[in-house]
Formats: structure tokens, sequence, C-alpha cells
């Protein structure tokens, strides 16, 4: 395995191995995969044994923020189901039978303006039961991790506006 300063769920295939492996293992560890959902903060995520499987599969990589990971971990609980669709995007697309985006251009900015990784908490977890917990693992991890970078966050505004530009 490869040592890196920049993990990537995306373009580092061990990294997102690791990710999907124990995020298809929470299916096995039902009792986990409930105490991560019942965590209100990543703080009480890092209490949990399911978060500590994670990080040590991590470790192999070098450095790994473990206050994002944690985060990871804890919005990840709520995700049913992986799919290659932009998140950013599928928040702009509308539910069937409705013509306005997923997730309101209000409540997109919002996200957007959020500096504290640990304040991305609820409000990606809202989002991604908005999304009927069926999202792009490793863009959403990745978005996590690197979320007070600018390219992260100018990266979300281009998929959801190229989607739904009339969302102001």
């Amino acid at each position: 395995m490869e040592q890196t300063k920049s993990l990537s769920f995306v373009s580092n295939q061990d990294a997102h191995d690791v990710l999907m492996e124990w995020w298809k293992g929470l299916d096995d560890f039902r009792g986990d995969r409930a105490a991560l959902r019942r965590c209100h903060n990543p703080t009480e995520v890092a209490f949990n044994p399911a978060f500590h499987r994670l990080r040590m599969r991590f470790k192999q990589f070098g450095y790994v923020n473990q206050e994002s990971l944690a985060l990871i971990a804890g919005i990840l609980s709520h995700v049913k189901r992986n799919n290659d669709v932009h998140i950013a995007a599928q928040m702009a697309t509308p539910k069937s039978g409705s013509n306005t985006a997923c997730v309101s251009g209000l409540r997109f900015r919002r996200i957007l303006k959020v500096q504290d990784n640990a304040d991305l908490f609820e409000p990606l977890i809202r989002i991604v039961h908005m999304l009927d917990g069926n999202v792009n693992i490793p863009i959403l991890a990745n978005s996590i991790y690197w979320w007070n970078s600018d390219f992260t966050r100018k990266d979300w505004a281009f998929a959801y506006y190229e989607k739904a530009p009339q969302e102001s």
C-alpha cells in the first residue's frame, strides 16, 4: 500500500476499497451501525468500536485526519445504497412528480458556508435521508474529508448548479 499525505477515496483504489469494505461490513454488525446512527456528533462516533475498526484499517495510508474520518463513519452509517451520481448533482435533481430540486438552493448554500467539519454532521445526515440513503459513498467521503478546501465546495457548486441552474 502506498503512503500518502493526500488521502483520496475516489482516486486511491486501496483507500476506496477499505472504505467500501468497512461500510458493507456494517450489514454484518447491525448493532454497530445502530450505535453509529445514534451518535449526535463526531466525538460520540469516536467512542464506537466500528469507527476504530475503520481507523485502524486506514493506518496503512500514513497520516489520516481522525476527526474527519469519524465524521465520515457517522454519516456513512445512514447510507443504505451506493450509486455513481455526484451527491451535489443528486441534491439538485427533483424527486419524481416534482419540478424543484430535492435539496433547495437555500439549504444547499447553507451547507457550502459551513467552515467547521463537525458542523457538517447533522446537515449531511439530513441530506442523506432526503436522498433516501442512496448516495455516492466515495465522493461523499472525499468531500467530507477535504471539506475545507475551496476545491470541494466549488466542485459541489458546479455539480449542483449544472443540474439545477434555476435554484436560487
